[in-house]
């Protein structure tokens, strides 16, 4: 395990925090907007000062960081969870924090495998007096739900959007029918009802319009327990 590195916060850097964890009446209705806003961000955003210290995490955070996990949270030190991975998040922490420096980090193993990228923000002539961006992988369901959502702003059925799922996931029409369960004549003539509705003009271009789509976090918090619930230790960095 690796430990806290102490220094003193630059003036910036204090005021940044402090905007996210301050709860005086004047910075009240600032920090439930930008506390809002990262809520609304379909991947998992850490804000990290003192390279490891959690000082604030959205939503879609604090829902991934679950039991299994490769990233785990002990009050507000980030750590890896797992003995091999400490080495590689260790050096991209403070690499970012102490030397203004990118990284792209896989982490876990198996099924739980994730990549996370390790931003440094702030001045990058003043390293060491910034904070770090933590950004986790997008979640599959969000994709989903932006799909769905996306099926349902143009009108098509329930049989329509499980061919535009497939269809989005890469799986060619034939095994679309396959899978589905009817014949391809049906697949072909769906298709050609999104297209029409979607007016796109070939299952690429619809694809291609899809895999653009704004996330619909709003719905996806609906099917999800409350951060607090899921993680009563964290639930005083909620902030909003």
């Amino acid at each position: 395990m690796f430990g806290s590195m102490n220094f003193t916060p630059a003036p910036h850097l204090a005021a940044a925090a402090q905007a996210l964890t301050y709860s005086g009446p004047e910075r009240r209705t600032g920090r439930a907007w930008l506390a809002a806003t990262l809520d609304e961000v379909d991947f998992g955003m850490l804000l990290l000062t003192d390279t490891d210290h959690v000082v604030h995490a959205n939503h879609a955070a604090r829902i991934e960081l679950d039991g299994e996990h490769p990233l785990q949270m002990f009050g507000q030190v980030l750590r890896a969870r797992h003995s091999h991975d400490v080495p590689a998040l260790h050096g991209a922490l403070h690499n970012a924090a102490h030397r203004a420096l990118r990284k792209l980090v896989t982490l876990g193993e198996g099924a739980r495998r994730v990549s996370v990228s390790v931003v440094p923000i702030g001045d990058a002539q003043r390293p060491g007096e910034g904070a770090t961006l933590l950004m986790m992988s997008k979640r599959q369901t969000c994709e989903s739900l932006s799909v769905q959502g996306y099926a349902r702003s143009h009108g098509l059925t329930g049989a329509e959007t499980r061919v535009l799922m497939l269809l989005y996931q890469g799986v060619p029409p034939a095994v679309v029918a396959t899978e589905l369960g009817v014949g391809i004549a049906t697949v072909r003539t769906q298709i050609g009802s999104i297209r029409l509705k979607t007016c796109t003009e070939s299952i690429r271009a619809l694809v291609q319009q899809v895999a653009v789509l704004p996330p619909l976090m709003g719905v996806l918090r609906q099917a999800m327990p409350h951060p607090a619930a899921a993680h009563p230790r964290d639930a005083h960095m909620a902030v909003g």
